[in-house]
Parts: C-alpha cells; sequence; structure tokens
C-alpha cells in the first residue's frame, strides 16, 4: 500500500501537515495535520509497504505493545482509505 501521488508532508511550524500539490489540490479541503507516529507512519507509506511492515515499524521505533501497534495502523490506514489517500 502506498499514499496516492499528489500529496506531500512538509514540516511547517514543527508541526508535520500534509500538503496537495498539483491537481490535487482541489481534491483537499483544508488541512490534515499528522502527529508523530501518522508522520513516521505516512514516510512509510510514501516509499510503499505492507500493513505488516507498518507495524513492525512502529514497533521498532516507538515503545508500544504489538496490539497497540496494530490498532494504530490499522485505524490510520482506515483514516486514509476513507479520505481516498491511497493508491492500492
Amino acid at each position: 500500500m502506498k499514499i496516492q501521488n499528489g500529496y506531500m508532508l512538509r514540516e511547517i511550524g514543527g508541526e508535520s501537515i500534509v500538503v496537495p500539490v498539483g491537481a490535487r489540490t482541489v481534491d483537499l479541503r483544508g488541512i490534515i495535520k499528522l502527529n508523530a507516529t501518522a508522520a513516521f507512519l505516512w514516510k512509510m507509506m510514501e516509499k510503499g509497504c505492507t500493513q505488516q511492515e507498518l507495524v513492525e515499524g512502529l514497533l521498532e521505533e516507538f515503545e508500544v505493545d504489538e496490539a497497540t501497534a496494530v490498532s494504530d495502523v490499522e485505524n490510520f490506514v482506515e483514516t486514509l482509505r476513507n479520505n481516498n489517500l491511497l493508491d492500492e
């Protein structure tokens, strides 16, 4: 799974913000602000990865148990899917 083309993650004022580019500027109404965990997952998904790789990445990067990592990844992926930000 991968983030759709046309969206970039930028650091603005110490915050992680998703910015649409090109034709995507008409698709996104508002701002997407990501916390540290979501920004980490977004960066992994820009390159393309599996859901299991996302879980493994969280376990390596953050002090979190596996059940929490699985739940966080599932929720994040579902949010991206619901907002048409995934290229599956």
